[in-house]
Formats: C-alpha cells, sequence, structure tokens
C-alpha cells in the first residue's frame, strides 16, 4: 500500500527553507495515517525518515455569482480540502526537489565570482596605468630656497593673505536645454 500513496510535494519559498533543515513538505489523502506517509517516502525515496507531522486545512468556502440573461445563480461551494505531511528527514538524507534551484544558484555565484575577479583584474590595470602616466607627467622639481616671508612691524600694517579669484565656474550644461532653464545651484549666486 505505501507504494499506492500519492505523495505530491509543496514547491514554494517556504517549503524551501524547510527542507534546508531536512523537512520536506507532501500533499497527501486525507485517509492516509503517519505510519503510512512515512513507509510510502521510504520506499519511494529510499531514505530514511525520523518524524512524520500531518495537519488537515479545511477548503475556504466560495461563491459562485452568474448572471446570464435574467437568469441569477448564486451557489455556494466550497475548495477541497487539504492534508500537508510534514516528513522530517535523518542526518545526511535529503530528497531531489530542489536541486534545480540549488544548481542554479551555484552557476549564478560561479559567475559572479568570475566577474568579480576581471573586474579586480581590470581596477589594476588602470590603476598600474595612471601610476605610469604620473610618473611621466611628473618632471624632476626645481629645488629652491623657500622667499622670506615678510614680517609685520609694529608701525606696519597688518599683512593681508592674499586670496585667489574665483574662477569662473565651467558648466558642460547649456544655459538653455530646449525650452527649460537649467536649475542654479546655491554656489552660483
Amino acid at each position: 500500500m505505501s507504494k499506492t500513496i500519492a505523495l505530491r510535494p509543496r514547491l514554494n519559498e517556504k517549503t524551501y527553507g524547510l527542507a534546508e533543515s531536512r523537512v520536506y513538505v507532501f500533499d497527501v489523502e486525507r485517509a492516509v495515517n503517519k505510519h503510512n506517509i512515512a513507509r510510502a517516502v521510504e520506499d519511494q525515496f529510499e531514505v530514511k525518515v525520523m518524524s512524520v507531522n500531518t495537519t488537515n486545512i479545511p477548503g475556504k468556502p466560495k461563491r459562485i455569482v452568474s448572471i446570464t440573461g435574467k437568469r441569477v445563480k448564486n451557489a455556494q461551494g466550497s475548495r477541497a480540502d487539504i492534508k500537508k505531511a510534514y516528513v522530517t528527514l535523518a542526518e545526511g538524507h535529503a530528497l531531489p526537489f530542489f536541486e534545480a534551484i540549488e544548481e542554479e544558484t551555484q552557476k549564478e555565484e560561479a559567475t559572479q565570482e568570475k566577474i568579480d575577479k576581471a573586474a579586480a583584474k581590470q581596477a589594476e590595470k588602470t590603476e598600474k596605468a595612471a601610476a605610469k602616466t604620473a610618473k611621466a607627467e611628473k618632471p624632476a622639481a626645481k629645488v629652491t630656497k623657500p622667499a622670506a616671508k615678510p614680517t609685520a612691524k609694529a608701525t606696519d600694517k597688518p599683512i593681508e593673505k592674499e586670496s585667489p579669484e574665483p574662477e569662473a565656474k565651467k558648466s558642460h550644461i547649456p544655459a538653455w536645454r530646449g525650452f527649460r532653464l537649467r536649475k542654479r545651484n546655491k554656489d552660483d549666486k
């Protein structure tokens, strides 16, 4: 009888999370008990079952309303009742329901590692190229004595520091773009 029991695995995010802790969820017939479910899982998948928990979920009530011409049909019904079995497997045993998802995530991780390595190599190349251009552009510095700073005497006026003149801001955005003016920054006053 154990091989004739229909075990329909529930495949969703919650059951995927449970599968990491070796708990698998099946939809089973309402008349089947825990012992028969355990035997069926062991026979069909050749694994060792530690425990089985079941839950009965009653179907939700639904109402059907259809208006065709002058007739009005207002029928009440309900969805089918469901029995779920939570099967915990022994240490080292697993079922192959989510292997495709796991293989896909491993492939994604491998391709991401390749992309990261390629990006790191490219960054090193650009860093080396920048260092070479910096060395080529840097001329030999001449050694000069620093100019003597003027000192302030008690009779002299205080020395004012020269402030560099602000350079005109150059914007790559033209003043007119179509019919819209560009927004001014607070610094552009």
